[in-house]
């Protein structure tokens, strides 16, 4: 049993318990594949569809206040590298409150999600094999990966590893066959020059209320790349394996998300592309791909059996971060020979059973309810990782600075505008009919969250 990390007033502590099974090359993929899921493959349709080719504009703000938490991040992962990650860095920072408040928000958003995934996936797998009843395939999803999940790290490493693979190679042929049909080099294709950037209404067809409106619909499809710092701590290196995943994953993301945004919007007029379709299988057929519907139903698939995957690793070092440190069951505290976390796993999949369980019976009223209390809950995350890191920044730079091998950039200014990008984000979530419920049941979550911690440290005060 290892004890819990050190209070929130000291930098250092021991050793994870956790295996130290995962390699370079799984948090390399992990940090690409992170991200790249349902909401770029058909999701980013809805942001084209406000905002024109400005959507590319609305890719490089998102992708750009992501990068920023990022490096924020790999600069306290790299320092403290804990299975917990921020949540861990928030209680150094701030306080057990956040700690607390930061962890199990996150765990909620991660199985909740996880249930999202499962079902999107059986869905797909129901109308390839439609004998198999939609239920039976997330049972069989579930069942696989929480197997996956309870045997070696490694396991789960590999999985993950050949998902990323999967998916950034799509993208990179992707890519690859758009810039031929772009200059006209595939057979009865033609140069289409930037006819489709300045016509339909120009570059900014809705003006930079447009652009706005897009950040709206995109910025949340950059969650997921904080995972890679929970797994670093399960490597061989965690400091400089977290360093090395966060510097290549950034940037190639970005170019990912916005090199696919600028090669749809200058193959097609923007104004054909309809939310809930994907805008990546409208290229397909507009190249001539044969069965461009199936090739991306793959991809999907895919891409949603690696997050399911993500979530529930990320959601069961989570719940074991919080028991460490005496903020969820000590029970939890269960490590395998291997150095699996067995119980902290079958708690954070008991959930998302359940949410699947609510999604399938009750989609459109209570699982609807659980979906808008986490919508928002990405962005009070990040919040709280700019702030741990404002004010950890200037401790490890007193108490160790020789951990110091990933800054972040610009500080304390660059944070401070990240932190600002995020509360506009959220104002603008506010005065936005369609994202308005999605904040107000998120703000309750969390005020929910904060409230059992303000009990807590009132507990822990008296008993003291």
């Amino acid at each position: 049993m290892h004890d819990a990390p050190p209070a929130a007033g000291t930098l250092t502590g021991d050793k994870e318990p956790l295996s130290g099974g995962l390699k370079q090359r799984h948090l390399t993929m992990l940090g690409l594949g992170g991200v790249i899921g349902a909401g770029l493959f058909v999701g980013s349709g809805a942001g084209i569809a406000v905002a024109g080719p400005g959507i590319i504009v609305s890719y490089l703000i998102a992708g750009a206040l992501a990068m920023l938490v990022m490096r924020m991040l790999g600069e306290m992962s790299s320092a403290m590298p804990a299975s917990g990650a921020f949540s861990v860095h928030a209680e150094r920072a701030l306080g057990r409150w956040a700690g607390f408040t930061v962890g199990w928000l996150y765990w909620f958003l991660l199985v909740v999600v996880l249930a999202v995934e499962a079902t999107g996936a059986a869905q797909i797998a129901n109308g390839w094999v439609p004998s198999v009843p939609q239920w039976a395939w997330v049972l069989i999803f579930m069942v696989v990966f929480t197997a996956a999940n309870l045997a070696a790290v490694k396991n789960f490493g590999e999985f993950e590893f050949w998902f990323a693979t999967l998916k950034v190679g799509a993208i990179v042929l992707f890519l690859g066959l758009s810039l031929l049909a772009i200059f006209g080099v595939l057979p009865d294709t033609s140069a289409v020059g930037l006819s489709n950037l300045t016509g339909q209404g120009g570059f900014l067809p809705h003006g930079w209320s447009g652009v706005v409106s897009g950040v709206l619909a995109v910025v949340f499809a950059f969650g997921g790349l904080e995972v890679v710092t929970i797994a670093a701590a399960e490597s061989d290196d965690p400091a400089r394996a977290v360093g090395r995943a966060v510097r290549s994953a950034v940037w190639r993301i970005l170019f990912f998300y916005v090199g696919s945004m600028l090669v749809i919007v200058t193959l097609l007029p923007w104004s054909s592309m309809q939310p809930g379709k994907s805008p990546y299988v409208a290229v397909l057929d507009h190249i001539g791909v044969p069965g461009a519907g199936q090739i991306m139903n793959i991809v999907v698939f895919v891409a949603l059996l690696s997050a399911l995957n993500a979530n529930l690793y990320g959601s069961s070092r989570m719940v074991f971060s919080l028991a460490e440190r005496g903020e969820a069951p000590r029970s939890l505290l269960k490590v395998s020979g291997g150095g699996v976390p067995r119980r902290a796993v079958l708690a954070s999949v008991a959930f998302g059973f359940a949410s699947v369980i609510l999604n399938l019976e009750w989609p459109d009223s209570i699982f609807h309810y659980l979906l808008n209390a986490v919508g928002a809950v990405l962005l009070f995350v990040w919040g709280l990782i700019a702030a741990s890191q404002l004010r950890l920044r200037r401790r490890i730079e007193r108490e160790m600075p020789d951990r110091l091998t990933l800054r972040m950039w610009g500080f304390p200014y660059l944070t401070w505008v990240a932190l600002a990008a995020m509360g506009a984000v959220l104002v603008l979530m506010l005065t936005d009919e369609g994202a308005r419920p999605q904040l107000l049941w998120s703000a309750a979550a969390t005020g929910a969250v904060l409230l059992v911690a303000g009990l807590r440290e009132l507990r822990l005060r008296r008993a003291r």
